[in-house]
């Protein structure tokens, strides 16, 4: 896999695993919504200091970001549509 396929196959599962949408880890990264969505889907470069925006986001080191998967990992899923339960562990709040 390539630097840009590992980004966005942990970017992915780490939002997806902490149950976040893309909107949501946009907003808690400081950046755009349409960023997350284009590293995901493999079509951006992305900045050093817009990585650290997101693994902090995520709450990882950089490093994860570019983690090479376990053989036979399956690709990361996507969320169930639908807007998310807010839970006291969220930043903000949308009401």
């Amino acid at each position: 896999m390539t630097p840009r396929d590992l980004l966005a196959w942990n970017v992915k599962k780490l939002r997806v695993l902490k149950g976040l949408s893309q909107e949501r880890l946009s907003l808690e990264a400081g950046l755009e919504r349409v960023s997350i969505s284009q590293i995901e889907r493999q079509c951006v470069n992305l900045g050093i200091d817009s990585l650290g925006k997101i693994a902090t986001a995520l709450n990882v080191k950089v490093a994860e970001l570019f983690a090479v998967p376990a053989e036979g990992e399956q690709r990361p899923s996507n969320l169930p549509r639908g807007r998310k339960n807010s839970s006291s562990s969220d930043r903000g709040s949308f009401r």
